[in-house]
């Protein structure tokens, strides 16, 4: 991970920011933190479950990896490994001119993270972003964990997560999506 050379202060200053690379970052007390490539695992874990949220949703409505979020804490941003819009952000994001949903905008639907390996990854996957995205109000964050063969949903009540986890040949049960049909197994065998 490298860091590059801007100091920027806003999410604003981050979304005007254009180094020429296709490069994503971070923006982490002013400074840009360059995020790793995603591994082949996450990657093909996404794409079938874009394949399959897309069948509930529209394929325009999901979106995979180049997302960013805007929240609060830090870093300011978050690029979920999977992301579900709601309608009308389809419109903000092209008005917008960016792939990005600002804390002026509502909320997305899902976003989902597939854990990589390391400590330090879980942590930021079932701690840090948790909390950066139930303060965000996020309905549902899932947690596909290939290592531990799980995936946790996170499902807002009340304004709180409310966890369930599912495994095996468990079919995952998600308020967001009630027509969901995948058990974590398919979901972890792309």
């Amino acid at each position: 991970m490298t860091q590059a050379k801007a100091k920027l202060i806003t999410f604003a200053d981050y979304l005007a920011f254009d180094n020429g690379s296709d490069r994503r970052y971070e923006l982490t007390y002013g400074d840009l933190i360059e995020v790793p490539p995603e591994s082949d695992e996450n990657v093909l874990i996404s794409r079938a479950l874009d394949r399959a949220l897309s069948d509930l949703v529209g394929f325009r409505r999901v979106r995979t990896h180049q997302l960013a979020i805007e929240v609060m804490g830090q870093p300011k941003n978050r690029f979920p490994d999977l992301t579900v819009l709601q309608p009308e952000h389809l419109e903000q994001l092209q008005s917008l001119g960016q792939s990005a949903i600002t804390l002026e905008m509502a909320p997305p639907l899902l976003v989902v993270e597939v854990v990589s390996p390391g400590v330090d990854n879980r942590r930021r996957d079932y701690l840090d972003k948790r909390n950066q995205y139930e303060w965000r109000g996020i309905a549902e964050y899932w947690i596909v964990d290939p290592q531990e063969r799980r995936v946790t949903v996170l499902a807002m009540v009340e304004g709180t997560y409310r966890e369930s986890v599912f495994v095996a040949k468990e079919v995952l049960i998600s308020p967001t999506f009630p027509n969901w049909s995948l058990t974590v197994d398919e979901m972890l065998s792309p």
